[in-house]
């Protein structure tokens, strides 16, 4: 039978902060419609934390995304692992291994629709600004 290691209090505590960092980061922007989906619970997720938000434009998309990279490295000292779709800005990926930011914009966030995809995660929605 494998072991299970319990999640310690400063894991969560960090893992909780850098969420708030990333929400704070997409509020400087003025991202709109931000929710964050916890996985943890879920099976074959492919990740802990999925955080989505749209922009109104290719370039507040761009630039939610650039913010919430700059403050991640800066501020939590985390460097992305992976990011796509700068190009097109249509929907814009960051990924930090744990957590994966999606930054929609309106008509790309309804059509993959990932509340849906992975609607038995836990969701926290956030005001918008």
């Amino acid at each position: 039978m494998p072991k299970v290691i319990a999640k310690s209090k400063k894991t969560e505590n960090q893992e909780s902060k850098f969420i708030d960092l990333i929400i704070d980061s997409i509020q400087d922007i003025k991202g709109k419609n931000i929710i964050h989906l916890d996985l943890t619970e879920l099976k074959d997720a492919p990740a802990k934390h999925f955080i989505i938000c749209e922009g109104e434009s290719n370039t507040q998309i761009k630039a939610i995304a650039g913010n919430v990279q700059r403050r991640a490295k800066a501020e939590a000292l985390v460097k992305y692992a992976h990011i796509e779709g700068t190009l097109a800005a249509k929907w814009v990926l960051v990924d930090f291994f744990d957590v994966v930011v999606h930054v929609f914009d309106k008509e790309a966030r309804f059509f993959y629709d990932l509340e849906e995809l992975w609607a038995d995660a836990k969701q926290t929605e956030y005001k918008n600004i």
